[in-house]
């Protein structure tokens, strides 16, 4: 079922251009039960928003139903810097002068690593069962391969389950089922918010599930505190606003570590944030799928399945996917953790639209048992030239005096352009996001990330040696003023609008 919602009048925020591919505020009753919308209360605004991803929508395909018409709409306003890029892409020998991508998170860094053990001949077997119809939750191989995976990286205290194993074609078909088979039409997860953007588009487009947003704001209140912290007391009032609209939130949904601003949730918080989601009756879905690109040791990242005891198991859903970790983002390999066995069942039905290759396979449970390459080759390697990058970035941040979270995971840092913006508007965020595309240089703002501040901005810094720096040259150059000029950008470059938020 998919039906486009009815908009309130409420809004605590709007999105701005491109931006409406990520959820507005406006808010929208659920419908199930008959229940008219309910006014919000007022004490609680600016605290949480509801997502209403077509707020801004319009279309005027008439061969398309209105689901495609949605789907098309998102494509053209989420997409629009993505391919901008894709038309005008660096190339040190073809086009020099081209858009560099410091907005799109992907690890560029180990393709030597990759190429060399992904050609090696134990990943080219060959047999007819891998060219037959599967167990649509994965081939039994590949499932205890996974299993013994995550039970070693995630350090579980007992050995994790294959039955509880389920794989798919990535992170973001993961999400688009979880939503499917957990939620009615017009449901909700919380997220606190920054957040991974295109998460909006992964529960919504098929699901017709929304996002009710935490809003963290990036104020210190005091030595024990540190910007866009997530507490329960923030998540008891967010859902106590939804709640106030007439909105049922069904789950949770938490990015560990954290996309877009680089740290982690430490085991005692994931443990108040699961006790929270207990009390509820609320799942959770905890997104791992940067475990293993935590650079900087002293984070002590733990991964949830790390706990003793969980308090809700049979409502807690993990994923991890070989994208990012693995710099693997075009093989489309993800995986789902979960105790729930009837949610394991839903979702590998929707696996005949999401499932694996047989050769694929082979070749992930190859490489997921080669734990020497892993540990002594690839990962050792990975996290040091993770740390370079991170480590030069830092320096012409703080060369040019920009502040920064400094982080330690993942492949971004969480940069803050405010005093670039004299009105501290969104709008200027987005003409600030423009000339940095003007000036060849790709970033992601803030608002893709539904930042509650304008003037965030994510930069990516998992990319070689030479085009980060020419990256970082770029941005320096309109922060100082210097964008560059008319004959400097080639011949048919489109001016682009939209975020890039991968």
């Amino acid at each position: 079922m998919f039906t486009l919602p009815q908009k309130e009048s409420e809004a605590p925020t709007t999105c701005l251009g491109s931006a409406t591919s990520k959820d507005s505020a406006c808010s929208f009753g659920d419908g199930l039960e008959g229940e008219c919308p309910r006014k919000p209360d007022q004490k609680l605004l600016g605290l949480y928003g509801v997502g209403d991803p077509i707020a801004m929508f319009s279309s005027d395909s008439s061969c398309l139903s209105s689901r495609g018409r949605v789907i098309k709409w998102f494509w053209d306003s989420a997409e629009e810097g993505y391919r901008t890029y894709h038309m005008d892409e660096y190339d040190e020998d073809k086009n020099p002068s081209g858009i560099i991508n410091l907005g799109t998170s992907e690890n560029k860094l180990c393709f030597d690593l990759l190429s060399s053990r992904l050609s090696q001949s134990d990943m080219l077997g060959v047999e007819p069962a891998l060219l037959q119809y599967p167990d649509w939750r994965g081939h039994p191989f590949l499932r205890e391969e996974v299993a013994n995976f995550l039970s070693y990286y995630c350090k579980s205290p007992a050995p994790l389950k294959p039955e509880n194993v389920v794989v798919l074609n990535g992170g973001s078909s993961l999400f688009s089922a979880l939503a499917t088979v957990l939620c009615e039409v017009g449901e909700a997860f919380l997220v606190p918010t920054p957040y991974y953007g295109a998460i909006t588009q992964h529960v919504y487009l098929l699901g017709n599930v929304r996002l009710a947003y935490v809003y963290l704001d990036s104020t210190v209140t005091g030595l024990d505190t540190r910007p866009f912290q997530l507490t329960v007391e923030k998540l008891e009032l967010a859902l106590q606003g939804v709640k106030s609209e007439g909105v049922k939130v069904k789950g949770l949904i938490l990015i560990n570590p954290q996309n877009p601003l680089g740290n982690i949730y430490s085991p005692g918080e994931l443990q108040e944030f699961l006790g929270f989601a207990k009390r509820h009756e609320l799942h959770v879905i905890v997104d791992e799928v940067y475990m293993l690109s935590v650079f900087e040791e002293s984070l002590g990242y733990r991964s949830v399945l790390s706990l003793e005891r969980l308090p809700d198991p049979q409502r807690t859903h993990v994923m991890w996917a070989t994208s990012k970790d693995f710099g693997m983002s075009g093989l489309r390999f993800g995986t789902l953790y979960t105790e729930n066995g009837d949610v394991a069942t839903a979702v590998a039905s929707l696996c005949r639209y999401h499932g694996l290759s047989g050769l694929l396979q082979y070749q992930m449970a190859q490489l997921l048992r080669d734990r020497d390459w892993i540990n002594q080759v690839y990962l050792p390697e990975n996290h040091t030239r993770l740390k370079a990058a991170h480590t030069y970035v830092l320096g012409e941040l703080r060369a040019m005096g920009v502040p920064f979270l400094r982080g330690g995971a993942g492949f971004f840092l969480w940069v803050d352009l405010r005093k670039y913006l004299p009105r501290g508007t969104f709008e200027e965020e987005m003409q600030l996001w423009r000339r940095f595309l003007d000036s060849k240089v790709l970033l992601s703002c803030g608002k893709a990330f539904e930042c509650k501040e304008p003037g965030w901005f994510r930069v990516v810094f998992s990319d070689r040696a030479h085009r980060l720096r020419l990256g970082m040259q770029r941005l320096r150059l309109v922060l100082e003023g210097r964008s560059l000029v008319a004959e400097d950008v080639p011949p048919g470059h489109i001016q682009g609008s939209g975020e890039q938020h991968r």
